[in-house]
């Protein structure tokens, strides 16, 4: 099966959809065995979690068994995207800390990879530093792209994001789907990965969000990552595919309905729960009272209709 439309080839920022890439070396280096990290820890390093205790104790934790503590992130800090957990920070007269960036699961992967490897963790968000220079050569290999001269900018939580082309983004998520032609280690690696990221959909993003809920609703089958700005990605081992698409205004709303339709057409939504599947297919626009004053829905053709 194979189908896009748009302009496949333009590269784009692919943000946080492809941080089961970037996870790679944490399991690749040997430093995930060195720290007995499970399926929970290696989850949160593919999360674009909510900032929930769920999330934020687990990373916590994940800092003190490497030795280090939140004051070595380098990711910055917001308050919690779960709106419960942000009020509930406010009203303890509490401030945000790295723990609550959506990113933190991320790097502190990044920093177990440096302590592991007796890297400097200060500054491993740099572009020149071994940890992100180690994930660049992932991406090359796991995309098919050569990046050495692609453009890069700063990511919201500082690290390097990499001009990719839309077209290498699903060859690397279709590799992850079905890594059959990777070398040993590598491959090891992904279903490592793999398994965490279909085992835990909670910790990869959290309470009514999309690939929290599309994944417990397709019972591990479907893989999904959103990003910032309109990016997405997915992996469907079932089917050996990868799927990256790319909202040109950034919106997430847009985003999601088309991640929901392409899955549907694909057919990995048959057998999921029909009202979760619905209500991402077609979410309703409601005002603040509370009416429903319309949905919002793929293109006739998306998925597979008309």
């Amino acid at each position: 099966m194979h189908g896009h439309w748009g302009d496949i080839g333009r590269p784009v920022y692919a943000r946080s959809a492809i941080k089961s890439l970037q996870a790679i070396p944490l399991v690749e280096s040997g430093a995930a065995n060195a720290f007995g990290l499970g399926d929970e820890e290696l989850a949160l390093a593919c999360a674009s979690h909510g900032g929930e205790p769920g999330h934020v104790e687990r990373v916590a934790a994940w800092l003190a068994r490497i030795g280090l503590t939140e004051a070595d992130l380098e990711c910055g800090t917001h308050l919690p995207f779960h709106e419960g957990s942000a009020h509930a920070l406010v009203c303890s007269h509490q401030h945000p800390s790295g723990l609550h960036n959506n990113c933190s699961g991320k790097h502190t992967g990044f920093l177990t990879t440096a302590v592991h490897l007796g890297e400097k963790t200060k500054g491993y968000i740099r572009y020149d530093h071994p940890v992100q220079q180690r994930i660049l050569g992932v991406l090359e290999q796991m995309t098919g792209c050569g990046l050495g001269d692609a453009p890069w900018a700063a990511d919201g939580c500082s690290i390097p994001t990499i001009a990719i082309p839309l077209e290498g983004l699903a060859f690397a998520m279709a590799r992850i789907a079905d890594p059959e032609d990777l070398p040993e280690k590598r491959r090891d690696a992904v279903l490592r990965i793999r398994k965490a990221w279909a085992a835990q959909p909670f910790l990869v993003a959290g309470t009514g969000r999309f690939d929290t809920e599309i994944m417990q609703a397709c019972g591990g089958r479907v893989m999904t990552k959103v990003g910032a700005e309109g990016v997405f990605c997915a992996a469907l081992p079932e089917y050996g595919l990868g799927v990256a698409l790319k909202i040109d205004d950034g919106a997430e709303r847009a985003a999601n309905v088309a991640m929901a339709a392409i899955l549907k057409r694909i057919g990995a939504l048959d057998g999921a729960d029909p009202e979760i599947a619905g209500r991402w297919l077609a979410p309703e626009i409601k005002t603040r009272l509370g009416a429903t004053v319309g949905v919002v829905r793929g293109a006739t053709g998306l998925a597979g209709e008309g």
